[in-house]
């Protein structure tokens, strides 16, 4: 039976000049979904822009002042990348098997059904997605401000409004064109990579004297089953060995007290060795958040977007632009999202409340590829891990889930209410037949969905027409 949102797309509400376009469009038989346009050299822009954000800039003296050791530090540092390592190949597998925009959501939904991953979704729709665009956009504006501002605190309102305008201007990018979107994270990324080879340089000198972002858009990836573990297997040990080099720079120029005093290490190390060209960090470092926004942009729209398609967020989210084949209503809806967060005075407080769900889920989506060997053990895995990876990973995540509930318990109890909350939500908009939901609900996403097809030039995918909804499944 078609649901109301399938007979609004069926009315005659659009004009004749779009009729016209949409008859040419049928007749030149081009298929209504998005573009296999991100190829693998942005594929390893995209996981190499994600991973390295500001912190290589801004914050490596947490590891120094736990660990109280150089060496001790390096040792920490490369095994977090042994860690992230596992977790990429874990990912492969999975991103090979299931060939599903979405990343651990679609992973989650396979393996343990929709009420775990309709959970998972609501969590980043309402803290984790939001609030991580929120702060690097706010870190990049700190950044931006900071030469005009040198000796004192930039004006609150002069760096949300200009973390505002980064939001809306990489969401219109991407809005565009997919192109321009990864055209934008391969010319940040190369520039941030730069930047952190410069530092790694003057290091050796003076030594001389002295992983998922990509899994959330497997879908529009040319020759996934090739170019995804290719990616990874690219990224991960230039992200390693960046991150390693740039640490040992540190160390040979900052002695110990200068590292554990400073706000922003690079800055320090900047002013010692770069003299008159000490600007180039500061702007390396916001170009680096750029770049992490825009990755993160990329990866949380379609996440809505293949939410909405599975019927667990409303059908106008699944909508693409009829000539961009972009996912415009979950872009500008991303982006409304994270512009609210930015008029909460202490957004950096609400990532303590997403530490406990975020690797919970994290950890659920590799559980699911142990659950899925044993359930579907003849599913085809172009590429088939030893189990060794993924329980080592679990063991791991496990253990980050129980720091957190046991150090920030509060915290931790906030975060999986935020996610509970959800349950309602799901009872109402999922579970419930589409006859039993309540009729104001079916009004809206009905009217909802049709004045966005109209106001955004938007219509649904084939995929959305061709495939139940996982909501529908579940029955």
């Amino acid at each position: 039976m078609p649901t109301p949102w399938q007979k609004c797309c069926n009315k005659k509400s659009r004009t004749e000049n779009a009729k016209a376009e949409m008859d040419i469009m049928a007749e030149t038989s081009e298929k209504m979904q998005m573009k296999k346009e991100i190829t693998l050299l942005n594929g390893v822009s995209l996981i190499v822009g994600n991973m390295i954000g500001s912190g290589i800039f801004v914050s490596p003296r947490g590891v120094l002042m736990y660990s109280a050791s150089y060496g001790l530090s390096l040792i920490i540092w490369a095994l977090g990348g042994i860690f992230s390592l596992f977790g990429a190949l874990c990912y492969v597998e999975l991103g090979t098997s299931i060939i599903k925009s979405g990343g651990s959501y679609a992973y989650i939904l396979e393996a343990f059904g929709a009420f775990v991953a309709f959970i998972r979704l609501w969590s980043s729709l309402l803290i984790i997605e939001p609030t991580t665009q929120a702060v690097i956009a706010i870190t990049f504006a700190n950044y931006i401000v900071q030469p005009i501002f040198p000796h004192c605190e930039p004006p609150y309102d002069a760096v949300r409004l200009i973390a505002a305008a980064c939001i809306c201007s990489l969401t219109f990018i991407n809005c565009v064109n997919v192109k321009w979107g990864t055209r934008v994270q391969d010319i940040f990324t190369y520039a941030k990579v730069m930047a952190l080879i410069l530092v790694i340089s003057v290091g050796l000198y003076k030594i001389g004297k002295g992983w998922d972002t990509l899994n959330y858009v497997t879908e529009e990836m040319q020759n996934p089953e090739r170019n995804l573990p290719l990616s990874i297997a690219i990224s991960m040990p230039i992200v390693a060995i960046i991150y390693l080099l740039t640490n040992i720079a540190y160390y040979v120029v900052l002695d110990m007290s200068a590292l554990l005093t400073s706000d922003a290490v690079a800055v320090t190390f900047a002013g010692e060795t770069l003299s008159h060209a000490k600007w180039i960090i500061p702007i390396a470092v916001a170009m680096s958040c750029y770049s992490g926004l825009n990755s993160s942009i990329i990866a949380a729209s379609r996440l809505f977007y293949v939410g909405a398609r599975e019927g667990h967020l409303p059908v106008s989210l699944s909508l693409i632009h009829v000539k961009c084949f972009t996912p415009v209503p979950a872009l500008l809806f991303n982006g409304l999202m994270t512009l609210l967060y930015l008029l909460v005075e202490d957004v950096f407080l609400l990532i303590n409340y997403y530490c406990f769900n975020y690797w919970l889920f994290v950890g659920l989506s590799i559980a699911g590829l142990i659950y899925l060997r044993y359930t579907q053990p003849h599913r085809p895995r172009p590429v088939k891990l030893s189990l060794f990876f993924p329980i080592v990973y679990c063991l791991c995540s496990l253990f980050l889930i129980i720091v957190p509930l046991y150090s920030d318990t509060i915290n931790s109890l906030i975060g999986v209410g935020i996610a509970l909350s959800g349950i309602p939500a799901y009872y109402l908009g999922v579970y419930l037949p589409v006859e039993k939901r309540p009729k104001c609900l079916l009004w809206l996403s009905a009217t909802t969905t049709k004045y966005v097809q109209m106001l955004f030039y938007c219509a649904l995918s084939d995929l959305d027409i061709d495939v139940e909804p996982t909501a529908a499944k579940s029955k």
